[in-house]
């Protein structure tokens, strides 16, 4: 684990170091954060704070990443194909977030983005090229179509269902974590657990380039963090948040270790589904809300919580969870 450690530190600083520019080129061009009206009120100074930070991690990781396997790929060996799969599900995903981010700063849907349908169509789209990706085998793919059940020494082959499985955790995780960053530091403390716990898991496989690959994001995240700490700096936007939960669902399906990913991401999961509870619920009551607000976190800052306890207690559970997935992971 030195290398990968000694990686995640290289990468917090060649990040960090660009984090005070981009935010001034950031702000020269007005590409601030558009507040949603009708949330909390306290959020209303948060108004016009740079957005698309996910910049500042998708382009050191990607850069570090193809540095370090440059070799591999000029060799087209295994390693070399493999590391090709998340690098372009973080950079896919990363600009279709940009696209919807500046399309809310700039575009007609001022404050929206791009329209919910429109956005799950392209996602459905790059997910499903990415599941045949991991479905298909080599040279084209990465020969994967089974699941690990903690206890169970061998796999399970499940044949083409992995396909749809597969699609549906890199469309739901992308949507969760994007749901999750509503709050300075929530996203990026979640998503830098979730990654640090499939670093270790695929450590202990002996996946050595998905280690470097997961570590070097955790280094990148911290970098991010230390601007958006709350009161945030620059905050993380679709570009980093979509980015980051595809590529975490990719690469917990490259492990094979997926069914631990809603234990793991259990942060995620549960804005997730506190959101789709709201709309059902109100949809069914004609009018009444479950949750004072969702996504959940909005529903605790309701509550009386500040913002800072909000975030600092989802991250603890999100590292007891994270904890939980690696101990089922050694079984």
């Amino acid at each position: 684990m030195a290398w990968p450690l000694t990686l995640g530190a290289i990468s917090f600083f060649l990040a960090v170091v660009w984090g005070a520019p981009l935010i001034r080129f950031l702000k020269s061009y007005s590409l601030g954060k558009q507040i949603r009206i009708d949330g909390p009120s306290q959020h209303q100074v948060k108004m016009g704070t740079p957005t698309m930070g996910g910049v500042m991690v998708i382009a050191p990781v990607l850069v570090i990443t193809l540095s370090l396997n440059l070799a591999a790929l000029q060799g087209n060996t295994l390693i070399g194909r493999s590391i090709l799969l998340p690098m372009g599900t973080l950079l896919t995903f990363g600009i279709l977030g940009a696209v919807d981010d500046m399309q809310g700063i700039r575009g007609k849907r001022k404050g929206e983005g791009m329209t919910g349908r429109h956005k799950f169509l392209i996602q459905c789209i790059l997910a499903f090229i990415i599941s045949l990706a991991l479905y298909l085998p080599s040279p084209f793919g990465q020969d994967l179509h089974s699941l690990a059940i903690p206890t169970i020494p061998e796999k399970i082959d499940i044949g083409l269902i992995y396909i749809p499985i597969a699609l549906f955790l890199v469309v739901g995780f992308s949507n969760a974590v994007n749901l999750t960053d509503g709050l300075d530091s929530l996203a990026g403390w979640t998503s830098a657990i979730a990654f640090a716990c499939y670093g270790v898991i695929a450590f202990l496989q002996g996946q050595s380039y998905l280690v470097l690959f997961c570590f070097t994001i955790v280094g990148a995240l911290l970098a991010f963090l230390w601007f958006n700490a709350h009161p945030a700096e620059l905050f993380m936007g679709d570009t980093g948040a979509l980015a980051l939960g595809a590529t975490l669902a990719v690469v917990a399906l490259m492990t094979g270790q997926w069914l631990l990913l809603p234990i793991i991401g259990l942060v995620f999961v549960a804005e997730a589904m506190s959101d789709i509870i709201q709309v059902g619920y109100f949809k069914l009551t004609h009018g009444k809300r479950f949750f004072k607000m969702a996504p959940v976190h909005h529903h605790f800052e309701l509550l009386g919580w500040s913002e800072t306890q909000v975030v600092q207690r989802f991250w603890l559970a999100g590292l007891l969870a994270g904890m939980l997935g690696v101990a089922l992971a050694l079984l």
